[in-house]
């Protein structure tokens, strides 16, 4: 089965093997009959969605990157992509919350002791634990080495006080994995895992958003919270390397593959749209102009696959592709949003009505631009590529699953 309207193969189709066409299948068919019926109550009340999100978890799905030694799929990056791009096509909001999950299993996996892993993996594998990532702050944003958050270590303990914002699945997540300052200097930061229900954590009621109705983007508020040593994660002071890498790894392709389904979306609800309106009468499409914007969006959404399956690709390989994953992730939001307007152009009024998605979708792809890094971070990521100035491939000193007791890189 292509992944292309009309369901001629692809040059993107040469990445996958049959296993990725079963699995698009199986999600795909998840996605119609369970998750499209909810996304109307979504949109209508904004909840955060619950019974959903469990529902999908249960599929395996947040544990596909999780070796089957605990249980997870063991399936891989670009299986994790077409899981989320298909999820998404159908619901930003639940291809968002997979793809939130997915990130928080990123530090578990590549600097996760053992034992951790032992814990957390096989939970996360039967979908039993939602796993998040904390690391945006209200006054550094993805200034990192910005976070103002602290850890303070007392006995066997560390004590965590600060505040956490824009948090993917924050109030349906289990485990929240949180960068705070145990130092002052670039290596004064360390991560760790907080469970849910630990005292001195507490979230503020959601607010409004945009777009994404159902997902959970919250805050984190912590005030002398408690924790063990044993929730630290990596060494003290690896912090920056922890959500470095994972927003790399995780965050980057993970989004890419979001706004690659909403993409995906806006092609298949125009091209519906210019067949069934009628003008001159004939199909909408028959106009020269109609079409040529058709084809944009076409062109438009062959590109974006093929960076994303080819930047997915490299990473299962354990190439350095830490440029093609900025550069994915640069592409499909940048493609999304221009394919956005031209559906908007072909619908004229019409898709400024809440009885056609489109309005939903437009809503939906500007929540995809500024995490992982925005666009001109992704420029400039690369520019520092180009001038041979980067400092380092976390693709490939991460590429491997990290043995028991084998220390975890440090970019320096």
């Amino acid at each position: 089965m292509s992944d292309q309207q009309g369901g001629e193969p692809t040059v993107s189709d040469t990445y996958l093997e049959e296993r990725h066409h079963q699995l698009r299948a199986q999600v795909r068919a998840f996605a119609e009959s369970k998750v499209a019926p909810r996304v109307a109550d979504m949109e209508r009340t904004g909840a955060v969605e619950t019974e959903l999100a469990a529902a999908i978890a249960r599929q395996g799905w947040i544990g596909v990157t999780v070796d089957k030694a605990y249980g997870g799929m063991g399936a891989g990056h670009l299986a994790k992509t077409i899981i989320i791009e298909e999820l998404s096509k159908i619901s930003g909001a639940m291809g968002a919350m997979v793809q939130a999950s997915q990130l928080g299993v990123a530090k578990i996996i590549h600097f996760g002791t053992e034992r951790q892993k032992r814990r957390w993996l096989p939970k996360v594998a039967d979908g039993t634990l939602l796993p998040t990532i904390a690391v945006t702050e209200p006054e550094a944003g993805s200034h990192v080495l910005g976070m103002q958050m602290t850890a303070r270590r007392e006995g066997r303990h560390f004590v965590l006080n600060g505040r956490k914002i824009y948090i993917g699945n924050s109030h349906i997540g289990h485990l929240h994995g949180v960068v705070a300052r145990t130092g002052n200097s670039s290596q004064g930061l360390t991560a760790f895992f907080v469970e849910a229900d630990r005292p001195g954590l507490t979230l503020p009621p959601p607010g409004q958003t945009l777009g994404l109705h159902g997902f959970s983007f919250g805050e984190l508020h912590f005030k002398d919270c408690r924790i063990p040593v044993g929730n630290r994660v990596g060494r003290e002071g690896e912090g920056r390397d922890v959500a470095y890498s994972s927003s790399v790894l995780y965050g980057r392709p993970n989004l890419t593959a979001v706004a690659l389904g909403i993409h995906q979306a806006f092609l298949e609800q125009t091209t519906v749209f210019a067949s069934e309106r009628v003008r001159y009468g004939k199909a909408l499409h028959h106009l020269a102009n109609i079409k040529i914007k058709i084809g944009q969006i076409q062109s438009r959404v062959m590109t974006a696959r093929l960076a994303a399956y080819h930047a997915a690709h490299l990473l299962d390989t354990g190439a350095a592709c830490d440029a093609e994953l900025m550069n994915a992730k640069l592409i499909n939001v940048e493609l999304a949003l221009d394919s956005a307007r031209a559906a908007m152009e072909i619908h004229a009024a019409a898709g400024l009505m809440a009885d056609i998605p489109l309005e939903r979708y437009l809503r939906d792809a500007h929540h995809i631009f500024a995490p992982a890094g925005t666009s001109d971070v992704q420029l400039l990521r690369l520019a520092e590529h180009a001038l041979g100035q980067s400092k380092g491939q976390w693709s490939q000193r991460l590429s491997a699953v990290l043995s028991p007791g084998q220390a975890s890189p440090a970019l320096t």
